[in-house]
């Protein structure tokens, strides 16, 4: 099932943009319902992984995606409009990451010095880009969704730094970090677009092609690591 799962949602991405004509906007080749399906398809991924291997950390992952899954319905305008949709996508992504961190600390809480030094270092990176994107990037006067960023931030940047903590013992945990890697870098480029306007065509599937594969390996790695 894991892998139908992996194979629908690898179809659906990738297919969509192989095969997808770009938006009016120039930003997308994937189409929104496959963008969605394909978001959708990781979290029956994560529910059947946890339900067939019940532990609290799939479990957490488990809920972290589904949240992932709300943020990306509002990110895409389905529910709320306006700027009013990159709060509640942000909240929503947010919620998510806190998920993911009780679940990779409910697996390992020993915070050794090695952890916090790289959690730390994940933290500074997450400030410097915070400013340098998201704060001097401003066009004009920064609102509550500049600031905001900044804790959101600090957020992507703890599930980064614990599971990179994680990794440097337990090797299951690799893949894991890459995942949130990934989808740091796709916040960092769609925070690009938000904020200071970014613009390139495709833009929009290059943030998807980043995000779309670093939440597949969150939600497989440690899948991979059991075969």
């Amino acid at each position: 099932m894991m892998l139908l799962l992996w194979s629908a949602w690898a179809g659906m991405l990738f297919g969509g943009f192989a095969f997808g004509q770009l938006n009016s906007t120039q930003t997308h080749r994937i189409p929104t319902p496959l963008r969605m399906g394909s978001s959708a398809m990781l979290v029956l991924a994560a529910w059947f992984y946890h339900l067939s291997q019940p532990e609290v950390l799939h479990f957490w992952l488990a809920v972290g995606m589904s949240l992932g899954f709300l943020g990306d319905l509002f990110m895409a305008g389905l529910l709320i409009k306006g700027d009013r949709r990159v709060l509640g996508g942000m909240s929503a992504f947010g919620l998510g990451h806190i998920a993911y961190i009780t679940g990779l600390l409910n697996h390992n809480s020993l915070m050794t010095n090695d952890r916090w030094v790289i959690l730390g270092i994940w933290w500074i990176l997450a400030v410097v880009l915070w400013y340098w994107v998201v704060l001097r990037g401003a066009h004009g006067t920064p609102n509550i969704l500049h600031y905001a960023a900044l804790p959101y931030a600090l957020l992507l940047a703890s599930t980064t730094g614990v599971a990179s903590g994680l990794a440097i013992t337990e090797s299951a945990f690799i893949l894991l970090t890459i995942g949130t890697i990934l989808f740091l870098l796709s916040d960092l480029l769609l925070a690009a677009e938000l904020f200071n306007g970014l613009h390139f065509k495709g833009i929009g599937d290059a943030v998807w092609l980043m995000y779309g594969p670093g939440q597949m390996l969150i939600v497989f790695a440690l899948y991979i690591a059991s075969l």
